[in-house]
């Protein structure tokens, strides 16, 4: 992080949005996210975390204020929620999700199951939109792809491994998305393929 970075960082965490964190509503949220990611063949965890993310950061953008303000901190794979775990081991001692492990692409993934509806009544017409989007965004993505996107969040690019991601950093000029570099391989692909094709036969 160089001077600059500092500086803006150390701004905005000094001046981020004076909300408390709604567990109980978070844990809503969670078995929301997990209804709309069952018919994902990757909504597993990795992906529940950047959903939670990205609807939480775009109601912010949207209204000033986030879904449920519970922090995000920056993690390898992308931003994830604090106190994830024990919301989510809570939801499954009280018999309201249950922890599926099942493998997809060679990796094993963790997928939180529903055992009831999420309280759709606790969020407004716009929060339910958000994580719509945001589900959206993000369907059919693999979860290395997801996280990808994540990393090009100007919050998470902002702030060192381990720390919380200031909610104003929603707020900040969002950069155009580039190409992967796996789709930028594929891109050359299809234009050599077709300069082949026009060649002139000889």
């Amino acid at each position: 992080m160089d001077e600059h970075d500092r500086i803006v960082t150390e701004s905005l965490l000094r001046d981020d949005l004076d909300v408390q964190p709604d567990e109980a509503k978070f844990a809503e949220l969670l078995l929301l996210v997990a209804e709309e990611l069952a018919d994902d063949p990757y909504g597993g965890a990795t992906k529940a975390n950047k959903v939670l993310y990205f609807a939480e950061f775009a109601h912010v953008r949207e209204t000033g204020l986030p879904i449920t303000g519970v922090r995000y901190r920056k993690l390898e794979r992308g931003p994830a929620p604090r106190h994830l775990r024990a919301i989510r081991d809570h939801l499954i001692d009280n018999g309201d999700a249950v922890l599926i492990k099942e493998r997809v692409l060679g990796y094993e993934q963790h997928r939180l199951r529903p055992t009831r509806p999420a309280r759709r009544e606790l969020f407004s017409a716009t929060e339910l939109k958000a994580v719509q989007d945001a589900v959206n965004l993000l369907r059919g993505h693999t979860n290395a792809d997801a996280s990808e996107r994540s990393h090009r969040e100007p919050g998470w690019q902002l702030v060192n491994d381990g720390e919380d991601i200031p909610y104003v950093a929603a707020l900040l000029p969002q950069h155009q998305p580039q190409p992967s570099p796996r789709m930028m391989d594929r891109l050359r692909q299809i234009g050599e393929e077709y300069a082949r094709r026009e060649r002139p036969a000889p």
